[in-house]
C-alpha cells in the first residue's frame, strides 16, 4: 500500500500526544475534527472490491484467504484515508468456526443449518474455533503490518457479532425481519437458548482476544438485532452476555477500547452503556444524537450515525445531515460513522464528499 495513497488520514486533527486519533476518541478524548470510518466501508460499493471478490470465487473463501481479505480491508484506506480500518470478515464466521454449516447464497444472504434442539447445540465444536479462525487472524496480522508501514495513524479494528444477534441467525437459519423462531426459543426454552448464548459468549471472547493478540487495536461488538427484543429480554440476552464478554476481554487487555452497537436500543442505550462498560457506543440511524449525549456519560465515546441513504443521495442532503451530527457531537468524545452499513449502491465519490465534510469539522 503506497504511502502516497493516504490522502490525509488524521489531517487537521487537534494537537495531541501523537497517538492514533481514532484510539484517542475511543478512549474518551475529545478529538476535533472527529476521526472517521464507516461500517462496511470495505465492500461491494467499491469497484476494486468487486474485482477482487470475483477472483476469490466465494465469500467464505475471500474471508479465509488472508492476502485477499487484508487487501479488501485496506482498500478504503488507500482510497479515502479513513482513520480506522475494520477487519474484512463477517459475524457469522463464528458459527462457521463452531462447525455450523454456512453458505452465502447470491441474492438471499447467509444460509445456515438451523439449530433447533439440544442435540444440534451440543454438536457445536468450541474446541475447533481457534484453529478454524487462524486464516482470519492471519488477515489481522498482515493488515496491521501494512498499516504500520504505510498508514501509521490508522487504527485496526477487529470485531465480532454479539451473542444475541449471532444466536438469532443460528436458530433461524437465515436472515429475517423478525427472527420469530429465535425469539420464540428464548421465551419458550430459555434454558436451551441460554446454553447457546453461553457457548457464544465463550467463543466470542476467545475470538476477540485472539484478534487483539494478532494486532487489532480496538474491537467492536455488533448486536444488529438487539432492538427487536422487549426490555426484559434485551437485558437478559443483550446486556448480560455483553457484560461477561467485556469483563473477560478487559481482564486480559484493559487498554483496548471496545465499541458496542446495540442497534435500535432506543431509550435503553444509557443502561446498556452503564452496565456493560463499553468505552464507546455506536448509535443507529434512529437514535437522536442529542438524546444519546444526554444519557451517556461524557467520558464515554459516541459513534455514528449518518443514515446510509443520505450517503447514497450525496450533495446538499449529505452536507446538511453531516453538519447536524457534527454540531450535536461537538465537545465530547466522538467518532463519525454511519448508523448502519454502507449500501452497495453508494457512489464512491459521495464517500469522498463525506470525508471532506467531516475533515472540515462542520
Amino acid at each position: 500500500m503506497p504511502a502516497e495513497a493516504q490522502p490525509g488520514a488524521g489531517e487537521g486533527m487537534s494537537a495531541g500526544d501523537g497517538r492514533k486519533p481514532l484510539l484517542r476518541a475511543l478512549g474518551g478524548e475529545v478529538v476535533w475534527p472527529p476521526p472517521l470510518w464507516l461500517m462496511r466501508q470495505a465492500g461491494r460499493y467499491l469497484p476494486e472490491y468487486r474485482e477482487l471478490r470475483a477472483q476469490a470465487g466465494g465469500f467464505i473463501r475471500l474471508c479465509t484467504t488472508p492476502e485477499l481479505a487484508a487487501e479488501v480491508t485496506i482498500q478504503p484506506i488507500r482510497r479515502y484515508g479513513m482513520d480506522g480500518a475494520i477487519l474484512f470478515s463477517d459475524i457469522l464466521m463464528v458459527p462457521w468456526a463452531l462447525g455450523q454449516k454456512l453458505r452465502f447464497a447470491e441474492g438471499e444472504g447467509p444460509v445456515l443449518e438451523p439449530l433447533r434442539d439440544a442435540a444440534s447445540i451440543a454438536a457445536l465444536q468450541p474446541e475447533a474455533l481457534r484453529e478454524r479462525v487462524e486464516p482470519i487472524l492471519d488477515t489481522v496480522r498482515l493488515t496491521r503490518v501494512a498499516l504500520d508501514l504505510h498508514a501509521p495513524r490508522v487504527a485496526l479494528i477487529g470485531f465480532a457479532g454479539s451473542p444475541w444477534t449471532v444466536a438469532a441467525y443460528m436458530v433461524e437459519g437465515h436472515g429475517s425481519r423478525d427472527f420469530h423462531t429465535a425469539r420464540g426459543m428464548a421465551f419458550s426454552d430459555p434454558t436451551l437458548f441460554g446454553r447457546l448464548i453461553r457457548t457464544l459468549v465463550d467463543a466470542t471472547t476467545d475470538y476477540l482476544v485472539a484478534q487483539i493478540e494478532a494486532g487489532a487495536e480496538a474491537v467492536m461488538l455488533f448486536d444488529s438485532w438487539a432492538g427487536m427484543l422487549p426490555p426484559s429480554q434485551f437485558r437478559r440476552w443483550v446486556i448480560e452476555p455483553t457484560v461477561t464478554i467485556l469483563r473477560n476481554v478487559q481482564r486480559l487487555h484493559p487498554s483496548v477500547p471496545v465499541v458496542g452497537f446495540p442497534r435500535l436500543a432506543g431509550p435503553l442505550i444509557g443502561e446498556y452503556v452503564q452496565r456493560t462498560g463499553v468505552s464507546t457506543v455506536a448509535m443507529d440511524t434512529a437514535m437522536d444524537p442529542r438524546f444519546a449525549a444526554s444519557v451517556v456519560a461524557p467520558n464515554v465515546g459516541l459513534q455514528g450515525n449518518l443514515d446510509p441513504p443520505a450517503l447514497v443521495a450525496g450533495g446538499a442532503a449529505l452536507e446538511a445531515e453531516t453538519r447536524q451530527i457534527l454540531a450535536a457531537m461537538r465537545g465530547r468524545p466522538f467518532v463519525f460513522n454511519l448508523g448502519h452499513g454502507i449500501e452497495k449502491v453508494t457512489p464512491p465519490e459521495h464517500v469522498a464528499q463525506l470525508v471532506r465534510l467531516v475533515r472540515s469539522g462542520g
